[in-house]
């Protein structure tokens, strides 16, 4: 039978597939191991072998959906009258309101191509400045340090295979095991290699486990900690002063501010004892090379661009960066997060990860689309000013959403529905009817990632191909076809293909000479390679799997050091909410879930939300494993059973985010944003916790 080589939906990793027809079933594939792909040599986790699942016409939507009144029911249509009321639900709004009132909301999980075109689409067809997307909410504070400490941002600067050939590896705020379980095997090759892993998160998670010290903070105090170490070596003379002075500028500010930051005070502030942190350095700084890893944890805060950059300064100062096996990277969790926000999605970012108030990205995109660079909008509202601002008067009264759940995954998620409600006009372009697709006026269903070819951008830089293997239900179009057809509507017939190639070759064009620079990355090479690492600026040119080992990319080639100081999270325990929140993912599940919950081996797996709590938490409580329980905040409140352990603080609780519902655990997070990235407070915020029969009623 005829094997298709592609790869996985999912996360970031992007793991290499097989699909073959399932020889008992009509229509069906089956998912087989691809040994040959170099990122996950044949390893698939559970979400990766049950990808075919979602596949099924039982579980996604096959017709367009419109709502022909407020508060009446969705009913199916044709593609034209779809299309039809989305080209008139948008236009009567720009034409009421300006072009501004029209949003666009799109998604980590879209194709290069989509992504691409998509930002195309908000500037050139809408004439709108308000386009971003959820991966606004993935690692914007890590791409936010990137560029200012290393002129670039790429979430990786090396490929994964050196994780495994490194010293040391400090791997803050992630779970693999549970997050991307097939790059699990880098960290366990480092320890058998004879390296170390040190793992900083406040729950004794599956991965901190496996390490060598595991660190224990307090929820939202990992820049605390980070200045902690800097300041040991400082105070220990284990700074590399060869390499501060030939590679890096600005130390001098960052050593002071690191200095305020002495280890008594720091287990005070992150409750990580003393003799730890200094192991702790001991260990980093004893390797001959070593590596700072971050995930959500460290820059889903309110000050997270600043704790990543004081990671940074710990790899600048101690010479782990700009050479081989050594650096700081960014575990980036959406499966095109990377790709996603460099071909113009995000609010302030034309293609080639260029900038919208440079002129000359301005003039170079604007003579790829054949538009007048004056044309194009300037930066709009980051994704949750986006989202608070829908329905107001100066904010966007219409919005096109692609490939995002927002009413699942926002923070503050009960405000953000309401939001949504107050539009006069909606539109959701998706695989499956979501819980924000369910709020819509028009719901167009999207064709998936083993339906069409396309390409995304793994956490590494790799840029890889999804190749069609099956054809999309009759119902159901590839969202370059939504944006050919509306655009076509709303009065640009050219310009918008529909074939993934066209576009791709356009994209090239469109990032020559940017940062993210696809010039000499073609679908044939990609097929070819395995993969090509960006930047890439010619055919001949071999890609780069490794950043920065001769030069930074600053202007004078050095990696600049910041000067950050601890300050607390927007929002800590107090007398009526005495705990701190924190939130993540859990193994067979994936984001906002609205595709893996419909999976019934995942959803056996992992059926619903859970509060995970100490026992000694759970006995002042009085509560035992599975009583329901209710957590409240400021902004709301979620019930779910109780799961009882001692691998977390006792001052902290956790809840996995892929339910809607009243397990919503973003009905209680905080949208406080990052001054630099906008990424809000995810990670922390102050809750209560009662047994569910004798709490109050909440808000949603």
């Amino acid at each position: 039978m005829t094997t298709t080589d592609t790869h996985c939906p999912y996360c970031s990793l992007q793991c290499g597939m097989r699909l073959r027809p399932a020889p008992e079933a009509a229509g069906e594939v089956e998912v087989l191991e691809r040994p040959g792909f170099p990122v996950n040599r044949g390893a698939l986790c559970g979400k990766g072998r049950t990808a075919a699942a979602v596949l099924s016409p039982a579980a996604r939507l096959t017709a367009p959906l419109v709502r022909d009144r407020r508060g009446g029911e969705l009913r199916e249509a044709s593609w034209d009258e779809a299309l039809d009321r989305v080209a008139a639900g948008l236009s009567a709004v720009r034409d009421a309101h300006g072009p501004d009132a029209v949003g666009v909301f799109g998604g980590g999980g879209l194709t290069n191509e989509k992504a691409y075109l998509l930002g195309k689409f908000a500037r050139v067809v809408l004439r709108t400045a308000n386009i971003d997307y959820n991966g606004r909410f993935c690692m914007s504070s890590a791409a936010a340090a990137h560029r200012r400490a290393f002129g670039l941002d790429r979430g990786l600067p090396f490929p994964l295979e050196d994780i495994a050939r490194t010293g040391c590896v400090i791997l803050v705020g992630a779970n693999p095991a549970d997050t991307m379980p097939p790059a699990l095997r880098y960290f366990r090759e480092l320890r058998e290699n004879g390296g170390t892993l040190i793992v900083v998160d406040p729950r004794r998670t599956r991965t901190a486990e496996q390490a060598d010290l595991h660190l224990q903070p307090l929820p939202g105090s990992d820049l605390a900690l980070a200045l902690g170490m800097l300041h040991l070596v400082v105070a220990d003379g284990r700074v590399d002063e060869e390499f501060v002075t030939r590679r890096t500028t600005g130390f001098e500010a960052a050593r002071a501010a690191a200095m305020a930051h002495w280890p008594e005070r720091v287990e005070r502030l992150t409750g990580v004892p003393a003799g730890q942190l200094r192991t702790a350095v001991e260990m980093f700084t004893g390797a001959p090379e070593g590596m700072v890893l971050t995930a959500r944890g460290p820059e889903q805060q309110s000050k997270g661009t600043d704790t990543v950059s004081a990671w940074i300064n710990l790899c600048l100062a101690t010479g782990k960066s700009g050479r081989l096996r050594s650096g700081y990277g960014c575990l980036t969790g959406q499966g095109n997060g990377q790709g996603g926000r460099e071909h113009g999605q995000k609010a302030d970012q034309l293609p080639g990860y260029r900038s919208i108030e440079d002129p000359a990205a301005r003039a170079h995109v604007a003579s790829v689309w054949g538009v007048d660079p004056e044309a194009l909008p300037g930066p709009g509202r980051s994704a949750y000013e986006l989202l608070d601002g829908l329905g107001r008067e100066d904010g966007a009264r219409a919005l096109l959403l692609m490939g995002s759940n927002p009413v699942v995954s926002a923070p503050r998620a009960g405000h953000v529905t309401e939001r949504l409600r107050a539009l006069d006009f909606l539109a959701v372009s998706d695989v499956v009817l979501s819980e924000t697709a369910e709020l819509a006026d028009v719901v167009l269903p999207a064709a998936q990632w083993a339906e069409e070819t396309g390409t995304t951008t793994n956490l590494e830089g790799r840029v890889i191909l999804r190749r069609r293997a099956v054809d999309a239900p009759g119902g159901v179009r590839s969202d370059l076809s939504v944006l050919h057809g509306l655009a076509g509507r709303l009065g640009v017939p050219h310009g918008f293909p529909e074939d993934a190639e066209e576009v791709f070759e356009e994209l090239r064009r469109a990032s020559a000479g940017g940062q993210a620079d696809y010039a000499g990355i073609s679908y044939a090479r990609i097929g070819a390679e395995d993969g090509v690492f960006w930047p890439c600026p010619d055919e001949a040119h071999p890609g780069t799997p490794r950043l920065f080992l001769d030069r930074f990319a600053t202007p004078d080639g050095r990696a600049r050091f910041t000067a950050v100081s601890h300050r607390p999270a927007a929002e800590e325990p107090d007398a009526e909410y005495p705990l701190f929140l924190t939130t993540g993912r859990v193994v067979a599940q994936y984001q906002s879930g609205a595709q893996t919950r419909r999976v019934p081996e995942l959803a056996r797996a992992a059926p619903g939300p859970f509060v995970e709590l100490h026992p000694r938490l759970a006995g002042r409580l009085g509560v035992v494993e599975g009583e329901l329980l209710s957590v409240s905040s400021r902004r709301g409140r979620a019930v779910a059973p109780a799961r009882v352990t001692d691998t977390i603080r006792p001052d902290t609780v956790f809840m996995p985010f892929h339910w809607g519902g009243v397990g919503r655990a973003n009905s209680l997070t905080n949208p406080a944003l990052d001054p630099t990235s906008k990424m809000p407070e995810f990670k922390v915020c102050a809750v209560r916790v009662e047994r569910a029969a004798a709490a109050p009623e909440g808000r949603s």
